[in-house]
Order: C-alpha cells, then structure tokens, then sequence
C-alpha cells in the first residue's frame, strides 16, 4: 500500500536533513566512540587538541588500511556502530533493507533471504546469484572478502561496526568494489574475563540469545567465545499441513577466536566461524489480474493472443497477505558458511608495520523456493501443472592471501599490498512444478515429490567456475610543509589481473558442452586532494575507479562470456564541526559506468510438462550509464541527555538504450533498487535514574519507490519505516555485573508497502509483488560483565 502522505513525510525529511547535516557523519556511529585526548591518536603528533576538540566523540575508521578520525577521512563514509545495531534490531544484513543508511541498498535476490543483494550508488547487481556473475559491492568481514551473495544474510556475530564506504574502492580494496564497500569489523579478544549475553522473545513466535565470553590472557594468549541463534516463524503462513510458511528463518552461529601477543610488536589472530542459515522466501501474491484486458480463453491450449482465466481458487490481494490462498511443498532453504582466518602484524620499526591476512572460506546453500503458488506462471490448464518450485544446490571454495606494509616518514603515510584470490563455485538448478489442478479449477492434488530430490532433479542448468585473481597496489599521502600542514595531497594505483573460465555441462536436462575462457587485466587509479580550512572544517576532490568482473551467465541457453563493467568517479565533499556537538557533512559524485552488464529475462513454459524455465542473457550495454547525486548527513548533541541525526541521499540514473537480445528490440533499461530520494531523522534520549538509565531510540526512514526489474519501468511503492527501542539500561545487580531490560519494535507503525513488483507476466496473469515484513516487536534482557 502507497503512503497517502509520502510527498509530506519526505518534505519533512528533506528539511531535518538540510537542517542537521549535510553523507558520511557519525549518524549511525553511536557504539562507545573514542574521545581525543591522546595527541598520538588522531589528532597529529605534538598538535594540541582545542576546548572543543577535547570533548568530540571521535569515531576511527580503517578505511584506508590505518586507523583515521572519520570526520579526517577524505571519503563519503557511513558508520554503524554496536549500539546503532542494537537500537535497529539489526541481526543480518537484510536488516538493512529499510534504508537506515542512505546510499546504501540491500534487498533479497528474486524474494529470497538466502541471498542478498547489495547496492551502494546505483551500483546494484540483478542477478549474482549464480556461480560465474559478480557483485558490485564488495563485502567484507574483518577484512577478508566474502565472494559469494550466498551466506550473506547469516547472523551477524559480535561486529564491533560496519564500515559503509561508497563510491568505487578499486584501489585498495580492488576487484568488483566499483559501488563501493561494506566492511564488518568484530571484536577483539580482550585478554581479561569478562562476558556478554542477551535473550529475547518476540511476535510470530520469535526468540533470539547471544554470548560473547572472553577468557583471561594465559601465556601471551587471549581467547574469545561468541554464540547466537535467532528463530523466527513465517509471516505468511502455509495452508499446506506438514510445509512451512514464508518468511520464516532460523539462524544459528559461533566463532571461536585466538589472539597471541607475544611482545608489543608483533601479534597474530586466528578465527574461526561456523553458521547456518535456515530460511523460506518471502511469499510473491497476486495483486492485479489481466492489466492490459485481454480476452479470456475459454478454450485449451490457451489460443494466441489470450489470457488464461484465473482459477477460483486464486484470489487477487492487493495488500499484505497473512495467509496463502493456496498450500504448496516448502521446506527451508540452508546456507551454511565456515571461514579460517589469520591476520599477523609485525611492527617493524615505530613507523612501519608489516600485515598478513590468510583466509579460507566455504558456502553451501541448498534452495527451496516455491513462493508464488498459483501466482506465478505456469497457469492454469485443466489437470495441469502448477507452482513453480525454483531448486538450486551451490557450493564455493575460496582462498585469500593479503600482504599489506603500513608506515609513514617525514610527511608521507603510505599503504602497499599484495593480493591474492582463488575461488571455485559450482551450482544445478531445477524448476519442477509441484501442484496439479483439477478440472475445473476449483482443488488440487500434490504432485510426487520424487523430481524435487537431489539426483531425481530434471535440471534446467549445472555448471562450474573458476576465479583467480592477483593485484599489486600502493597509495601515499603527502602533506607538504606549506599552509601549516592544512593541504593533503593523496595518489594510488592497483594493478589487477582475473582469470575466469567455466563449464555449462546441463541445459535443459541435456548434456552440453558450452564454455568460457576470460582473462582482463586493469589498472584503477585514485587521486585526492584534501584541504583543512580550518581544524573543524575540512573539503576535498576525489577521483577513483572501480570495476565489477566479467563472467558468464549459467541461465543462458549460450554461456557467452561478457566483460568487466567500469566506473570513474568524481567526488567533491565537506566535513566539518560546528562546536563540539554538531558534525555536518556533504559528498557531490558523478559516476560514469561503461559496458554496464545488463541483463535481460524470458520466462518460457514447457507445453507437455507445464513447467517453466528463467533464461537469463547477459549483454555490455553499449554507451555510458550516467549516475550522479547528493549526500548529506549530520548529527547534534543537543546535551547530555537528547541528540539527533539526520541523513539524505539522492541518487540519479540513466541508462542508453539497448537491444534486447531476445527479440533484437531497442529499449529503455532501468538501475534496481535505487531510490531517488532516501531520508533519514533519529533520536536517542537518555535520562539517569540513579540506580539505571531510562534510554530511548527512535529512528524513521522514508524512500521512494524504485524499480526492481531492469527490463522493467514499473516503481514500487514508496515507504516510511519507523523502528524504536526503550530501554532500563546499566541496571547494578552487584558483583560488577551490570542488567539492561529492553522493549524493541521494527516497522513500528506497520506500515506496508511493495519493495519488489514484476510486471513480466501482464499478458499470462497478472503483477505478482512482495511486501516488506510486518511490524515486529519483543522484549529482551542483557547482561554484561
């Protein structure tokens, strides 16, 4: 349902954001920022912090492979901290999906938690969901690159913050970075005893618990403990007795972390983290019936040129469904991801440190989506088949190897790195249909479920991928002993090599032999020029490169290998304190985006099984993808007790025309999942009680509807979310352990809206769409030792 008073909501935030901020503030950083105190931390060596720099909350960011004041750090960049986390009961990053961060855009692929899509700046993926494609966001977890959209939406496990950086990272952070970067960083080991521990309960039968131990240093060692669950029953519930329902999910996690600090020069962290994601789609309804008015068949085969008549059965639902008209086989897909890690750093000397980052990681995630029962295609035919059940089983291997030196002399800080990536993905996918009509359309039977079992599958695709990638890179910053030491002059380059080759072995249940072989090589340079106008008031220019890798689509009935898509960007930007308690910050970017990969779908039906099949061609869009926008964000400490942040973003597409490779048509192609506005406002208010602290959060979102199919000019609907937590906080129950009792609720105002609409099957059925989740709220205790 559209928001009857959106245009008010968003004038509203437009003016709270123009009001306290201008995009990369501490808005979301609110976890126990560092105060400048220190003149070898953030502020330089032997500068003096001033009255007001002394009483700044300063947030440190690494993201420029060393730890900088975030507000110093000459780059449009977010930052959500650990109490910002808890405020938003955010526990994956689907969570993220209700824009809290402006810029930043995460959504499920097709509606599937199982695998997530994530977009900074236009920058957004369709389809990566399949061994050989790419995302254009990197994602990281303690600076080891996570290869795979699979595995994603997992438990997020003790993260300390999470660095958003948008616009392209093609320096330091290299390939398929040209959206931009999102960074979650853990906590470390403390080496002193100490516990955290939380539960909860919530509506639709959810609970969640965390634990995170910390075990006293013994011999140079400290160890680290951390455990969640989080289970949460369907939003939409199944009438098929024995299935499950949709938008169910039950998460599991534990990492186990080892931190040996043998002098005060040299240490090495080893990880180890296991977690499984069980989870069912979010439930596609029919919300119109033949919009473009075509006769109804009344005759079987359906004659050209008509529309199949909708069954009793099947109902249109114009809003929120609680419950399906029609029950369907579903079980809960599962991603399971396990990771090594091994980060070693060796101060060779006071200004330079050499830096080791040794990973492996796996994903297996095995695919049940029957979320469209009756509503997707196949249609109805008298004892015809319908309900497309959409299975896939992924597996990836991937190894990482980083070397970074870190140092600085005289006036130059430098970064140079080695980088090392080997990955192996393979995937088969089969769409078989699950119901039978009757008749007369008035019941159905379940079908055998023998084509559904791995082995039994009548496979649409299988195929296998190889990625091998090797970069070198370096940047330096020089600040000349001119103008005080005010201007900071920032150069950098990677040179990247990828190979890619794979083997589509299955097409349609045929044995095939189709192939690709694809070697690029590139280099992606940056260059900055900061200037500190004054010590509250800093501006700078940006230019970088990004890009996102080439590869070949699995659901093509060709596998042609398509190339590396580019992004130069420009960015001009301010950061500034007002006082000691208003931060405002403003970032100007045009991007240029050339051989856009741009993908285009046809849905055919198997006439003799009833059975439908997705094909995906891949194509380089031919001229240049234009983006460009604002981002503005703020925060003010009103006083002890009550501060607000505000932040805004507007983002600008426009793809060339392109050919459609199924029909040889030039059309218009859209940017998913790109609003044109997006705002934000928050509050925290806290007020001591002596024996605890009545703390309250609450923070309101507002975007515009967007597309969500390329191919597609049909927006969705705008939305207004609104999530809140109130709190009895740092209660002192005696022996140093310290109770905070919560009550949370995202979507407050249970507002509802379309975040994914298709209108592909207009002359077959009808729009099919999904809805966010309903308002969700619970309760929860924490304690901390």
């Amino acid at each position: 349902m559209k928001l009857g008073v959106g245009n008010q909501f968003r004038a509203a935030l437009l003016v709270s954001g123009a009001l306290l901020g201008v995009a990369s503030a501490p808005a979301f950083a609110q976890s126990a920022p560092e105060t400048i105190a220190d003149p070898q931390g953030p502020v330089a060596a032997g500068e003096v912090p001033s009255e007001d720099e002394a009483n700044r909350d300063v947030i440190v960011v690494t993201a420029l492979k060393r730890e900088t004041d975030l507000q110093d750090t000459p780059i449009s960049l977010s930052v959500v901290g650990t109490e910002a986390l808890e405020d938003r009961n955010i526990q994956s990053l689907l969570d993220f999906a209700d824009g809290s961060v402006p810029g930043l855009r995460v959504s499920t692929f097709e509606s599937r938690q199982s695998a997530v899509t994530v977009g900074i700046r236009g920058i957004v993926p369709n389809d990566a969901n399949q061994p050989a494609r790419e995302q254009g966001v990197g994602v990281y977890l303690d600076g080891v690159y996570l290869g795979r959209q699979h595995g994603l939406n997992a438990s997020l496990l003790d993260i300390e913050r999470i660095e958003v950086l948008k616009g392209p990272q093609g320096t330091l952070f290299g390939r398929n970075t040209e959206g931009g970067a999102v960074h979650m960083i853990s906590r470390k080991p403390t080496g002193e005893y100490g516990y955290r521990a939380s539960a909860g309960f919530g509506n639709l039968g959810s609970y969640s618990a965390d634990i995170h131990l910390d075990l006293p240093e013994f011999y140079d060692i400290s160890l680290k403990f951390d455990g969640v669950m989080q289970r949460r029953d369907a939003v939409v519930e199944n009438p098929l007795p024995g299935s499950t329902g949709w938008g169910f999910y039950d998460r599991k996690g534990f990492k186990a972390t080892a931190l040996w600090e043998p002098t005060d020069t040299f240490n090495a962290e080893y990880s180890y983290d296991v977690g499984t994601d069980e989870n069912t789609p979010y439930y596609s309804q029919l919300i119109n019936y033949n919009p473009n008015n075509r006769p109804v068949a009344t005759t079987f085969p359906i004659p050209a040129g008509t529309i199949a008549p909708l069954p009793p059965l099947v109902k249109v639902h114009p809003t929120r469904q609680r419950v399906a008209d029609i029950g369907a086989p579903q079980q809960p897909s599962v991603d399971e991801a396990l990771g090594h890690s091994l980060h070693v750093t060796w101060e060779i000397m006071p200004d330079m440190e050499l830096r080791s980052i040794t990973a492996y990681r796996e994903v297996s995630a095995d695919q049940w989506d029957n979320s469209a029962p009756g509503n997707r295609p196949p249609v109805y035919a008298p004892n015809g088949n319908f309900s497309r059940y959409s299975l896939s089983y992924l597996e990836q291997l991937q190894r990482s190897q980083e070397f970074q030196l870190v140092g600085s002399f005289d006036s130059v800080d430098y970064v140079i790195g080695l980088f090392y990536f080997n990955e192996k993905a393979w995937e088969e996918a089969a769409t078989p249909s699950t119901n039978r009509w009757n008749a007369t359309g008035t019941g159905y039977t379940i079908n055998d479920p023998t084509p559904t079992i791995r082995g039994s599958r009548s496979l649409d695709r299988a195929s296998i991928a190889y990625a091998e990638s090797t970069g070198i890179y370096g940047q330096l910053t020089w600040t000349p002993p001119i103008l005080e030491d005010r201007l900071h002059l920032t150069v950098g380059g990677r040179q990247t090599k990828d190979e890619k080759n794979g083997l589509l072995y299955r097409v349609n249940n045929a044995a095939t032999n189709l192939t690709f072989d694809l070697s690029e090589e590139r280099f992606d340079p940056v260059a900055v020029a900061a200037f500190d106008i004054s010590q509250d008031l800093n501006v700078y220019a940006r230019y970088s490169t990004g890009y996102r890798a080439g590869g070949a689509s699995s659901r093509s009935l060709t596998y042609d290998a398509f190339d590396a898509e580019e992004v130069t960007s420009y960015e001009i930007g301010a950061k500034a304190y007002v006082g000691d308690d208003i931060s405002l910050n403003a970032a100007l970017f045009s991007m240029d985006r050339e051989n856009s990969q741009i993908d285009f779908t046809r849905v055919t039906v198997n006439p003799i099984t009833n059975s439908s099949r997705n094909t995906v061609e891949t194509v380089n869009a031919p001229g240049t993808t234009e983006i460009w926008g604002v981002e503005l964000d703020g925060s003010w400490r009103v006083n002890e007790n009550l501060s607000f942040s505000a932040g805004y973003a507007y983002t600008s597409t426009d793809v060339p025309l392109v050919v459609n490779p199924f029909n040889n048509l030039t059309q218009k192609v859209y940017i998913i999942y790109t609003p044109e506005n997006v705002g934000n406002v928050a509050m925290d208010y806290v007020q001591p009680l002596g024996f605890a602290d009545l703390r309250l959060h609450l923070d309101a979102t507002y975007a515009d509807g967007s597309q969500s199919f390329e191919q597609f000019a049909q927006l969705t609907d705008s939305s207004f979310i609104v999530n809140g937590r109130l709190s009895l906080a740092d209660i002192d129950t005696g022996a140093g352990q310290n109770l905070t009792l919560s009550l949370w609720s995202r979507n407050l105002l249970n507002e509802q809206h379309i975040y994914r609409r298709s209108e592909e099957n207009r002359n077959t059925l009808g729009d099919y769409a999904n809805f966010n989740e309903p308002r969700t709220f619970g309760v929860e205790a924490s304690v901390k030792y």
